[in-house]
């Protein structure tokens, strides 16, 4: 069944079963909606992203510069014709005129070729310019992509701690894509506004510029409201652009752990969470909406009121023979106008670079730090076959610089032998694994914290400032004294050479990150960095299948049907905990290091697992300087020495044997609370190869539909684009007043093409037909008429721009509130789906109400207007003269739609195309940045650049083939307005010729068609694609069903003091994906009030058996009783 939408307030969101009984500790503290984004330019930074292109790249934007210019100045001289040809029409049909016919026709074919030739120059340069642009922009993009990461990569880990999660990835992604938009066709589009601004401003002054100055003060009322409104504008979009990253933000998190979210039954409260940023998304949309309306009233007001005082003015001068014709009214009328619509346009691409000057301060911070240094001492100057000394060592975290993480710590690594540290959590055994590896250093000089990015957010920043605070006693204390060294024999550590002396070392961390690779490439990756590094092919195979064989990952990888060439998936989620432990050792182990560290790395698999890996440490620690860290100490018994911690002192240590026998020890007490039998050995090693293969596929998903699941989806029928479209449409009645203003925005504004089409007309008969005398009164009556329009036009822009937000505002947040809601009610097997991952759905909530608010808000506004303006202006043109009319309709009026359409239809998906282009090089560096600890272990920085280079290339190169067609066709769709514009002249000319047309009759169809196509097919591609907008609109809809078992009325147990008893009878269970059940007829019973404990090896049903208890799964054919 289908739910009614909500309302976006408190009454309305998911409550959770304990909200009837609010306790005052579980409740949540007040949210702070006031978190805002705030920006931060630098002009200069801007300057600097070109110091990244080559000579060849400079010289193509000098040469796109000009091409742009060029292309600029081509409409202004069209105005020069454009006024020519009315005052040859005007002077034809005079009666006193001295022109014939023959004259006339010969004018007319002379002015029509030189449209042409302007229309061949203007899609020539537009071309050169536009493919110049877009192809200097990748190579810079590119060129700046690859030198942060390269900057990135020489950082020290300390520096790279001291960026916010994420924001390296999210730089080399949205931000370069930020930057790259702002350094490309937007520059061109200023630089070709500029010009024609230039240029339209000498025309006009050449023509008359006593005309020109009066005509043109409007602009000072339009530079001043858009100097007002735009920052505004700005500001108050990026405040609800913020407020709806915020919910996006809650999304995620929720959807990626909802299983936890369920188990703990705090729907409701994260339904409410979510609610108060779409809450405040909706009152900063609110706040915003009648400022949308102010951005168009102004422009469109002064569009018709610089006619209204142009022809007023002119005709005055007219009268008064300071102008000779009204060729010159109509040339300095065009020239200001565009200078006007021009003054808009400069807008956007002013934004962009703004935009692209913040984005390029993110790059420019991390290129700019200083970088340690990476030359020093190495073999045979040093050795790392030494033993390894801690000298006296103090260190405190930058993070927290007031907590001594080692406190004088002396501590000796023999060289050749297996030394164990061990100690609770926080006793700094890890942090001295990041001191070997020269993560962070003992000097606090060499310290750097990058500068916070140029886009801030004053909350995020709120949040880590919160997160840093210290205590009051840390307050009270000086920043720790980093002072002690690390000796590798007799040199300092500081002394070596960074890249060589990490290649010397085999680390292998708790939590071992694997690439999105082949298993081969993986473990082909410890080879980088040493002397085998360029060993031919067969050689380096030999040395990866050594490897395996020592690290006992071979008997899993030959039980795979590829191999070795086995895709591990991302962060090897295809492989088990314990395959990819082993393939880490492998990774590890495969340059012979002198030095192997084991960080944990059995910590996070199960006791069969840590077995057999635990089997494949003891094997290659042999001969080597092995430091190995545990928690759990069982795999430390064969230590040649274990070293106990405690809040960074070195406690004990000894052997295994001689820490027991002191009963009063450290180690004793941590082996007795871990209850290890003392006599216990570890299993054969024949007892430890795996009887079969693990899964491969660890992707947990949705019970089989041969187990009968009970929790079935109701099926949904898909809607057609006017079922979902109108169906959602119905859900606003709500919003009626607004739907009757817009509509009668829609109405006046559509009417405006084609009641200027017939003033204007009229104002150019006034000269051919009105005697001296009567000429001052009817030019002045036509104006004033022109003015009114500019008055009627701005109130229904406005009343447009208002309404359509407010709509599109309520529609976004209402849907998307409900939509969040309509996911959070889902079964768990819902989210099993791979179509459901958490970034999936987070992205449909974002995206679809999207799609929605684009079908019902301002772009859809413009499109109604867009439709009822060319079917005014159509009519218009059949009543005043047909013959034209048809020629413009059926072939000028399709081009132009045509052309309008493709050209802003470009400018608008040009920031999507450019994500796309480099979407698989930026998956890479994501993947590559969030593994930084073990890149720099590996000394993998090189290759990984090389590698993402070798990427970009081809990004770059596929991108220029693509842009050749795409630049083609944008700008033949810029330019063929020109061609259609001659087409109308010629044939209207042709009929004025022949006495079959007036002027009035001429002009009224002429400006009615092809003006008002061109403003149609500029506002028709601003429609949102029907496909998406309606599949959105029926995923909406369908998330809405409700599963079948969702409407049963639950049952409460009524005695559940000290627990409740549980009962399984007779279970079987299978996943889809895998043919073997997990459960075969399991039967289990746990009393009530006592306690279980499930064991057994991975794989087994552990976890299935508490999804079970969670009612993750739901089935008919098994008996589950809590009771």
């Amino acid at each position: 069944m289908e739910k009614a939408p909500v309302d976006i307030n408190a009454s309305n969101v998911i409550k959770d079963e304990n909200s009837q009984k609010p306790s005052p500790q579980d409740d949540d503290p007040e949210p702070d909606y006031s978190s805002k984004a705030t920006t931060k330019t630098t002009f200069s930074d801007y300057l600097r992203i070109f110091t990244y292109s080559t000579l060849g790249d400079r010289i193509l934007l000098t040469i796109a510069f000009l091409a742009e210019i060029g292309t600029g100045v081509t409409l202004p001289l069209m105005n020069i014709i454009f006024g020519r040809l009315v005052g040859s029409f005007s002077t034809y049909v005079d009666p006193n005129s001295p022109v014939g016919r023959a004259a006339f026709l010969n004018n007319l074919n002379h002015q029509t070729l030189i449209i042409v030739y302007l229309f061949i120059a203007r899609c020539a340069l537009s071309y050169g310019a536009m493919l110049i642009f877009r192809v200097v922009a990748l190579r810079i993009s590119a060129k700046l992509r690859l030198e942060y990461l390269k900057a990135l990569f020489s950082l020290s880990i300390s520096t790279l701690d001291t960026l916010p999660s994420g924001q390296a990835s999210n730089t080399l992604t949205n931000t370069a894509n930020v930057l790259q938009v702002g350094i490309s066709e937007k520059l061109g589009t200023f630089v070709q506004f500029t010009s024609l601004m230039v240029a339209a401003i000498v025309v006009a002054f050449t023509y008359s510029w006593l005309l020109t100055l009066v005509t043109s003060s409007l602009l000072v009322f339009i530079g001043i409201v858009y100097g007002i409104t735009i920052p505004i504008v700005v500001k108050q979009t990026k405040e609800v652009e913020h407020a709806d990253e915020k919910a996006s933000s809650i999304a995620g998190e929720v959807l990626g752990s909802i299983r936890m979210i369920v188990a703990c039954g705090a729907e409701g409260r994260i339904a409410l969470k979510y609610a108060g940023w779409i809450q405040e998304s909706l009152r900063r949309g609110l706040k915003l909406s009648p400022m949308i309306g102010v951005q168009f009233a102004p422009l469109f007001f002064s569009l018709y009121a610089t006619m209204a005082l142009c022809f007023w003015f002119g005709f005055k001068l007219l009268l008064a023979h300071h102008i000779d014709s009204i060729a010159t009214i109509i040339i300095v009328l065009m020239s200001v106008m565009m200078l006007t619509f021009s003054m808009s346009q400069t807008a956007a691409p002013i934004i962009a670079a703004t935009k692209a000057a913040s984005a390029a301060a993110d790059f420019f911070a991390v290129i700019d730090a200083p970088k340690p240094i990476m030359t020093g001492l190495r073999d045979p100057e040093a050795s790392a076959t030494e033993d390894i000394t801690f000298d006296s060592v103090n260190f405190a975290y930058p993070s927290r610089p007031h907590v001594k993480v080692l406190d004088d710590l002396n501590l000796r690594f023999e060289r050749g032998k297996i030394t164990a540290i061990v100690g609770a959590s926080g006793s700094g055994k890890s942090t001295i694994v990041g001191l070997l590896e020269r993560w962070y250093d003992l000097d606090l000089e060499k310290r750097y914290k990058l500068p916070k990015s140029a886009v801030k957010d004053k909350k995020a920043d709120k949040d880590k400032e919160d997160d840093d605070k210290k205590s009051p006693d840390e307050e009270a204390q000086t920043p720790v004294a980093l002072s002690g060294k690390i000796m590798i024999g007799e040199k300092n550590l500081d002394d070596l050479e960074l890249k060589w002396w990490r290649s010397q070392i085999g680390l292998v961390q708790q939590e071992p990150f694997i690439f999105n690779s082949t298993i081969h490439q993986n473990v082909e990756y410890g080879l980088i960095g040493t002397e085998l590094e360029n060993e031919s092919v067969e050689s380096k195979r030999k040395l990866v299948e050594d490897a395996c064989k020592e690290a006992f990952a071979d008997e899993f990888i030959e039980k795979l049907p590829l191999k070795y060439e086995t895709q591990v998936g991302d962060a090897g989620i295809k492989l088990s905990g314990g395959q990819r432990q082993r393939l880490a050792i492998a990774r590890s182990i495969i340059k012979r290091p002198k030095i192997l560290i084991l960080d944990e790395a059995t910590s996070s698999i199960d006791v069969r697992g840590e077995r057999l890996v635990q089997a494949a440490l003891d094997k290659v620690s042999e001969g080597r300087t092995t430091i190995t860290i545990a928690h759990r100490l069982s795999t430390i018994k064969k230590a040649d020495k274990i070293v106990v911690m405690r809040k960074g002192k070195l406690i004990e240590e000894g052997t295994h044997d001689s820490l027991l026998a002191n009963e009063d020890g450290v180690y004793w007490a941590l082996v007795n609370a871990q209850k290890i039998s003392m006599g216990e050995d570890f299993a054969g090693e024949s007892d430890l190869i795996e009887s079969s293969i693990e899964p491969l596929q660890r992707n947990m998903s949705s019970a089989s539909g041969e187990a009968n699941a009970a929790d079935v989806e109701v099926a949904y029928k898909p809607k057609g684009f006017f079922g979902s479209f109108g169906f959602l449409l119905a859900e606003q009645t709500g919003n009626w007043p607004w739907y009757l203003l817009l509509c009668a925005g829609c109405a006046g504004a559509a009417s405006a093409y084609p009641l200027q089409s017939w003033i204007f007309s009229q104002l150019i008969l006034v000269i051919a037909i009105i005697l001296p005398d009567e000429l001052a009164r009817a030019s002045a009556h036509w104006a004033l008429m022109f003015f009114i329009l500019g008055i009627g036009a701005g109130v229904a822009y406005f009343s447009l721009g208002w309404s359509s937000t407010t709509i599109s505002t309520h529609i976004s947040c209402t849907y998307r509130q409900q939509y969040f809601e309509s996911i959070l009610e889902k079964p768990i097997t819902f989210f099993d789906d791979e179509d459901n991952s958490s970034g999936t759905l987070t992205a449909r909530v974002a995206n679809d109400p999207t799609q929605l608010q684009q079908m019902l808000g301002m772009n859809m506004a413009l499109v109604y207007t867009a439709v009822l303006s060319l079917v005014g202006c159509i009519i218009i043109a059949f009543i005043f003269g047909w013959k034209l009319t048809v020629l413009t309709v059926f072939v000028a009026m399709p081009i132009i739609l045509a052309a309008g359409f493709f050209r802003i239809r470009y400018e608008i998906q040009f920031e999507s195309m450019n994500q796309a282009v480099f979407a698989e090089s930026s998956k890479f560096a994501a993947e590559s940045i969030g593994a930084f600890r073990t890149v720099s272990s590996l000394t993998l920085e090189d290759m990984i650049c090389r590698r993402y280079e070798v990427l970009l290339q081809g990004h770059v190169t596929a991108a220029f083939h693509k842009s050749k067609y795409s630049s083609l066709v944008f700008a033949a769709s810029d330019s063929v307005q020109l061609l259609t514009m001659a087409l109308a002249f010629w044939y209207g000319g042709q009929l004025l010729g022949k006495g079959e047309y007036s002027p009035l009759q001429f002009f009224v169809v002429y400006l009615a068609v092809i003006n008002g196509a061109e403003g149609a097919g500029t506002f028709l591609s601003f429609g949102p694609n029907m496909a998406q907008a309606s599949a959105a609109a029926n995923r909406i809809l369908s998330f809405r069903v409700r599963s079948k078992t969702a409407s049963k009325t639950p049952l409460e147990i009524q005695d559940t003091e000290g627990g409740v008893k549980i009962e399984l009878r007779d279970l079987w269970f299978k996943y889809p994906t895998r043919d073997i059940p997990i459960f075969t007829g399991l039967n289990l019973t746990i009393e009530k009030g006592k306690f279980a404990a499930l064991v057994g090896s991975s794989g087994c049903g552990k976890t299935s058996i508490v999804s079970l208890l969670e009612r993750y799964f739901w089935f008919y054919s098994v008996l589950l009783k809590a009771f």
